[in-house]
């Protein structure tokens, strides 16, 4: 049984892994709009992960006998200067999501939550991975500067990624 405390910090982390997927689509329209269709796909792909993240944590409240409750999803940003823009707000949402993930682990650690805090650890794990991820390739449009072939090239490179559910086997 979780507490009424936990419900209602994992229902909000639902709801912001829901956001997080709205912001990911408006990212990825930008960069199809702007011809960056690889970035555009690996957007898609990150907003398919954010909304796999957040149907596992319903499942999970679901699973402790209680009910996530539901909240408003914020209508995410729609217009970015660049692509270094967005993969700028890219690693500042990442990061603001790991705090809020930690936040969620400290109050199961202080109700001795020790399945819930166990449950969070693949999701603060999952964070670092997120924030390394948005990092390199910030790193590598600084390398790249106004080469509009080194970008096509990262583009091409960043159109690879293809999702995988981590959690298909968990499906109801």
């Amino acid at each position: 049984m979780l507490s009424k405390n936990l419900i209602k910090v994992l229902s909000d982390q639902i709801n912001a892994e829901y956001y997080s997927a709205y912001l990911y689509l408006s990212m990825s329209t930008w960069a199809d709009k702007e011809g960056l269709k690889g970035t555009a796909k690996w957007l898609f792909a990150q907003a398919q992960e954010e909304m796999a993240h957040g149907t596992r944590i319903y499942q999970y409240v679901l699973e402790r006998g209680e009910s996530p409750t539901f909240g408003i999803i914020e209508k995410p940003m729609t217009s970015f200067l660049s692509i270094q823009d967005i993969f700028i707000k890219t690693l500042e949402h990442e990061q603001k999501v790991t705090k809020m993930i930690n936040e969620i682990a400290t109050v199961a650690m202080k109700e001795n939550d020790h399945a819930c805090y166990q449950f969070l650890m693949w999701f603060v794990n999952e964070q670092v991975e997120e924030e390394a991820s948005a990092s390199d390739i910030l790193d590598k449009l600084k390398l790249i500067g106004d080469n509009k072939s080194m970008l096509l090239t990262l583009d091409n490179e960043l159109g690879t990624r293809v999702f995988v559910n981590p959690f298909a086997n968990l499906v109801n």
